[in-house]
């Protein structure tokens, strides 16, 4: 359980890329600060400084020596040294385990999908294309590359949906870079604090309500989903069209209504669906997305040697950095932030495998039935549906990576509708 533990929290820093602030004011750029000047504003704030600290700067754009026309990271680091340095320290989060060898039973419950032969950890974006090229699983179609770099977003966005269905092989061979400065921030990287949604799918499922959701959120939200895959021409796409769709119940009612599924479960005949990382709908859905961004959380405001205030891009844990627990004072006064975080993922922890087991369960007695024959289609697949909806809310807690930290409400919740629909079930069978 530690080790899970420890590799969620460390994917939850990781996919805090995702909202990088709620405030549409968030801007990540460096200003050179006398170091007397940036002691007394840090002291002024009782020792922690603020975004207020940071000037933001406006430099011309660099000429992008990609062949497609994004400004690297390296392009921008002459302009923002230390952001761009602290980007790069991401690399260092290379650990990985594996959850089929943690969790034994996510073998059976994946059985017939990609996932039942390779599923890791997250680690840091420098890694994205590497590890996607290296998986296991099944990955014919360029649409696998959504979100793994900025090349792929600006070749859809150049040529259109039809990029999607290209062959896999033949588009990562000209993908350049990880994911990066215009993933988040187009060819603006920061300038004048500029975050920017640069996934088209985006808008197509949002429409009118990607206003509602601040710019800072979406910039990195729009790879931090839940998403599908169109049947039609195989196009990335989020399933719902507003905030109040994001929420587990309206998720599964809008693929139930469009009879979508990710795989048919050979030994079982069920439908299944299986849920991405739903980081953004989870985030949207709790208390926290009214107080914090991700970045007051994850991103530490940081003080180079020569007196510059930046804020670091090195995606970290909270409980890892003093300056970011010290955020949580502020609603949780002088509660132990460590000991409460890590009480709630390990229960969350826990749960999951309860949970996770007794479905593995389920699906063992509804291949045995169908085996057995002596029940009609019409009675195994009101089973199945209940298998299929019971795997989807156990699913959607299990691959939110905070386990339990963004919205703990929200984990529960699953996990406790999970454990019923599967206890329907098994009553019927």
């Amino acid at each position: 359980m530690e080790h899970r533990r420890i590799a969620k929290m460390t994917a939850a820093a990781l996919v805090s890329l995702t909202l990088l602030g709620v405030c549409a004011r968030f801007r990540d750029a460096t200003v050179s600060f006398p170091r007397e000047a940036a002691a007394e504003e840090e002291e002024a704030s009782g020792g922690i400084l603020t975004r207020e600290d940071i000037v933001y700067r406006e430099v011309p754009a660099p000429v992008p020596t990609s062949q497609d026309g994004t400004i690297t990271a390296a392009d921008w680091a002459d302009a923002y040294p230390y952001i761009v340095a602290s980007w790069g320290d991401n690399a260092q989060n290379s650990y990985v385990i594996s959850y089929l060898e943690q969790d034994p039973y996510l073998v059976n419950l994946y059985e017939g999908y990609g996932f039942a032969k390779d599923y890791g950890s997250a680690r840091g974006h420098e890694y994205c294309l590497e590890d996607v090229a290296a998986t296991q699983r099944p990955h014919p179609k360029a649409n696998c590359l959504t979100c793994k770099t900025p090349n792929f977003t600006k070749l859809v966005n150049d040529q259109g949906v039809g990029v999607y269905s290209m062959a896999f092989d033949e588009v990562l061979g000209v993908m350049e870079e990880n994911v990066s400065c215009y993933t988040c921030h187009g060819n603006e990287a920061g300038n004048r604090g500029t975050l920017t949604v640069t996934h088209s799918y985006v808008r197509k499922a949002l429409g009118d309500s990607v206003g509602d959701i601040a710019p800072a959120v979406m910039a990195c939200g729009q790879c931090h989903i839940e998403y599908y895959f169109t049947p039609s021409d195989s196009e990335t796409m989020m399933p719902y069209h507003d905030i109040a769709g994001m929420d587990p119940e309206a998720i599964l009612a809008y693929y139930n209504d469009l009879g979508f599924a990710d795989w048919t479960q050979e030994s079982t005949g069920a439908k299944m669906l299986k849920a991405q990382h739903p980081e953004l709908e989870t985030f949207l859905q709790g208390k926290h997305a009214a107080l914090l961004s991700c970045s007051d959380c994850h991103m530490p405001i940081e003080t180079a040697e020569d007196g510059t205030v930046y804020h670091s891009h090195m995606l970290v844990s909270p409980l890892e950095n003093e300056t970011l627990l010290a955020t949580c004072v502020q609603c949780h006064g002088q509660t132990d932030m460590t000991a409460m975080v890590r009480d709630i993922q390990d229960r969350v922890t826990a749960r999951e495998r309860e949970v996770g087991n007794a479905l593995s369960g389920l699906k063992d007695a509804l291949a045995a039935a169908v085996q057995a024959g002596d029940m009609s289609e019409a009675e195994l697949d009101q089973v199945r549906q209940l298998y299929r909806e019971a795997q989807w809310f156990f699913d959607y807690c299990y691959v939110e990576n905070a386990e339990g930290a963004h919205n703990s409400e929200l984990a529960f919740r699953c996990l406790d509708t999970a454990q019923s629909i599967l206890e329907e079930a098994l009553g019927l069978l």
